[in-house]
């Protein structure tokens, strides 16, 4: 097994939770609030951590970085959320090193998303990064990462069809309606959240329903304004939230509070009523299903849907990965070159030192002493020898420790600090 390791002793990880195990409600409990992200990283940098992002949406919550044990990565998300170390033992992971990589370019690429290829996920592991860069939490290591992946979301997108056609949650939400509402065209739908998912949705429903009744409310009433003015939508007061959900026939709900913002206590409704939740948390307390003619669907339900869609991008998963594992490997031996580097780089400055003394004695020994050729011939027969050491350090068959601990050995050779800050992450076997 690879082990990727700092000078600190410590290991490249992932710990986390996602879809996969954890429902909506267990996602929520550990959901890492946008205003609560940069208190978890100035925690890891005053407690040391070199190198760490953060990245916590409706479908995961999951810290990429270093550690000397993952636990102090499982604390800062416990200390930064509602969750436990207990409630974590029952549905997190860890991934360590290689495993580690591999995880990260698959959640980057969308093969790893609750609805397959939804690539909004890049954007949010960019976002992670230069949120993380601005604390210096960003080392060489994962700065490359998160480079590579990026790589790896391009090239899919632009050499497979995993992104074609539209599917992600609101997408999902808006095939629902039409599957499951009569003459959706002509009921009142009312969308209460205008952030990313809302905004999606809500461009969603126009195209697809073609319904010219949607009403837009949002705690801030300016930013339900603008997406209204796009499209001519009406938008209401949060004040008047109540009154809108008695006269709608379909509520969304995308507020992406911390708690529930719609319950049974204000829906006092005159007819049948489908309310969508799109939150995570959960923005919608289960005992609304209390009320005659309430109908609820959370977003777990809606990435089941299947379709024409989906079907095809699955057909594209040997290319995606294929793709993958490509750049992937490019990475891994970035990294293993990185672990042996400074060793060449010692072991050239030593032979320097040698040719140097040799050179000296020769040209104070032999009259007629051509030093100029001297130092080119000398200089190629030490450019040859390091790179057939190099060469034989990238061998997938060499153990680089033994062999870096054996060259180290034969040729006496002293990595200063400096030297050893040259490959801050490696690859060992």
């Amino acid at each position: 097994m690879e082990q990727i390791h700092t000078p600190k002793h410590s290991s490249f990880y992932v710990v986390g939770l996602n879809y996969k195990k954890a429902d909506a409600e267990i996602r929520g409990q550990f959901t890492v609030p946008a205003d609560a992200q940069p208190l978890l990283l100035a925690q890891a940098k005053a407690a040391g951590i070199e190198s760490l992002m953060i990245n916590s949406t409706c479908n995961r919550t999951e810290i990429y970085g270093f550690a000397e044990h993952p636990y102090q990565l499982i604390k800062l998300i416990c200390d930064h959320s509602n969750g436990t170390a207990e409630a974590f033992q029952k549905v997190g992971y860890v991934y360590k090193s290689s495993d580690a990589v591999t995880h990260v370019f698959r959640v980057a690429t969308g093969l790893d998303s609750q609805i397959l290829g939804d690539f909004e996920i890049i954007s949010q592991i960019k976002f992670a990064c230069n949120q993380s860069r601005s604390f210096g939490l960003i080392n060489t290591f994962l700065d490359r990462l998160v480079n590579a992946v990026i790589q790896a979301s391009k090239r899919i997108k632009n050499e497979t069809d995993l992104s074609t056609g539209a599917t992600s949650v609101s997408f999902a939400a808006v095939q629902y309606i039409l599957r499951n509402v009569p003459e959706v065209s002509q009921k009142n739908i009312l969308l209460f959240g205008t952030g990313k998912i809302g905004r999606n949705t809500c461009e969603n429903l126009i195209k697809h329903t073609k319904n010219k009744h949607i009403t837009l409310i949002n705690r801030t009433k300016e930013k339900a304004e603008r997406i209204a003015g796009k499209f001519n939508l009406t938008v209401k007061d949060f004040s008047e939230l109540q009154a809108e959900i008695q006269q709608a026939d379909v509520l969304v709900v995308a507020t992406g509070a911390q708690n529930p913002t719609v319950d049974a206590n204000i829906l006092n409704l005159r007819k049948p009523l489908l309310i969508l939740d799109l939150s995570v948390p959960k923005n919608v307390d289960a005992n609304v299903l209390q009320t005659q003619g309430v109908s609820l669907i959370h977003m777990d339900e809606l990435s089941k849907i299947t379709d024409d869609t989906l079907v095809k991008r699955r057909a594209q998963i040997p290319a995606a990965e294929r793709i993958l594992e490509e750049v992937k490997q490019e990475f891994l031996e970035w990294t293993k070159v990185r672990k042996f580097a400074p060793t060449i780089s010692a072991l050239k400055q030593k032979l320097q030192e040698i040719k140097n003394s040799e050179i000296d004695f020769q040209s104070r020994k032999l009259n007629g002493f051509n030093e100029e050729q001297a130092e080119i011939i000398s200089n190629r027969i030490i450019q040859k020898i390091t790179t057939h050491f190099a060469n034989h350090l990238k061998d997938d068959d060499t153990s680089v420790e033994e062999s870096i601990f054996l060259i180290n050995k034969i040729f006496q050779l002293e990595q200063t600090p400096e030297t050893e800050q040259k490959a801050s992450v490696s690859f060992s076997n």
